[in-house]
């Protein structure tokens, strides 16, 4: 009874295996869940106050499609001052996550047989959302190698449309560097492509500036700007992210698909993030500090235990290679059997992941120092 299009689409690895760390820790085993990319931390107290408000002054009813203005107008000014990109209200769609705009720009610009470039590996959402939308993945390898253009050229053909770029990525950890960010644009310049930039991740970089694609010279007008609240401000439950679109088709054709699913961006989500842009960043710099603080200490013990990782960049992954102890799948079997410890294999990410699993460092210390503790004692 299934359509064909579900054919060639995998359950989200990530949440399966956040599902079974859940399933085993009901169980009653001591789990350690290093699977999911989700703060561990509580939405900061002034965003809940906002939500309480919002609940108590009644916005409790659909907003306009977009998003509510005073939040789209906020949003505009964050990207026109931090990431340099001259764009207005108009520009900016609400959504209730990320995911929903990615999907929502997918279905929006792709046909069938269209092609987009992916960096492998990826995160597992990016290849299923093309496939749904009728779209052929084309994967060009950056795991410890540099994206060049003459990489990209070897990939792409008269169908190609769109390169997808993830920056602090998910899962390695990796920052693109500016070379490769003007590689890429030469690219899509070139090329006539849009890119979608997802940069969910661009407050938690240790070391590192975030730089948006959008601000290089003849990018703003081919790129779509993808971010959102959850990871910056640890409220994953709260479903609320947003696009930026270079031009008004591509935001009405993003807009229809909006309003014919999910309607709008919940209310209350919305005002809570208008109180999260708003206010004083302090909570995400205290944030920011825990993960580098976990990021240090979890490549250190592997390490130490033998398990070589890429120092993360960004975000909150370490992207570990598994050749001295079988394949990622392999691995994970163990991990999981031996030690009660969940990660995701790397082959999720793309064909460049097979020898290696993710950790998620988006756990206490403890947490951390335990679970390799544990892996020590196993190997």
């Amino acid at each position: 009874m299934l359509s064909k299009r579900l054919s060639g689409i995998e359950e989200s690895a990530t949440m399966k295996m956040g599902s079974l760390a859940k399933k085993l820790q009901a169980e009653g085993k001591s789990v350690l869940n290093f699977s999911l990319g989700e703060p561990d931390f509580k939405t900061p107290g002034h965003i809940c106050e906002a939500a309480k408000r919002a609940l108590d002054l009644g916005y409790t009813h659909y907003t306009s499609s977009a998003g509510i203005g005073e939040l789209r107008e906020a949003i505009a000014e964050k990207i026109r001052e931090e990431n340099k990109v001259d764009v207005s209200a108009e520009n900016v769609i609400v959504t209730p996550g990320a995911k929903q705009a990615i999907y929502e720009l997918m279905m929006g610009v792709l046909d069938e047989g269209d092609e987009v470039i992916l960096l492998d590996p990826a995160w597992v959402t990016f290849e299923s959302a093309v496939k749904l939308a009728g779209g052929n993945p084309k994967w060009v390898k950056r795991l410890e190698e540099g994206v060049k253009y003459e990489s990209l050229e070897s990939v792409a053909s008269e169908n190609t449309k769109m390169i997808i770029i993830n920056s602090p990525n998910n899962p390695v950890g990796y920052v693109l560097s500016d070379n490769e960010l003007k590689e890429i644009a030469e690219f899509a310049v070139d090329h006539d492509l849009l890119v979608l930039s997802d940069e969910i991740y661009e407050k938690i970089i240790y070391g590192r500036k975030h730089v948006s694609i959008a601000s290089f010279d003849g990018m703003q007008a081919r790129t779509v700007i993808i971010n959102g609240f959850s990871k910056t401000y640890a409220m994953t439950g709260w479903r609320i992210g947003y696009a930026v679109a270079p031009t008004t088709e591509i935001l009405e054709g993003m807009l229809k698909i909006q309003q014919h699913s999910v309607s709008c961006a919940p209310s209350i989500a919305q005002s809570a993030a208008l109180t999260a842009l708003s206010s004083p960043q302090d909570c995400v710099k205290e944030m920011v500090e825990q993960f580098k603080r976990r990021r240090d200490v979890i490549v250190k013990r592997l390490s130490e235990i033998g398990l070589r990782c890429l120092n993360p960049e960004g975000a909150f992954y370490a992207f570990v290679n598994t050749s001295n102890y079988g394949n990622d799948m392999e691995l994970t079997e163990r991990l999981l059997k031996e030690a009660y410890i969940v990660v995701t294999p790397g082959s999720a990410f793309g064909v460049a992941g097979k020898d290696y699993v993710r950790f998620s460092f988006a756990a206490s210390i403890e947490d951390i120092l335990e679970g390799m503790g544990r892996i020590e004692k196993m190997f």
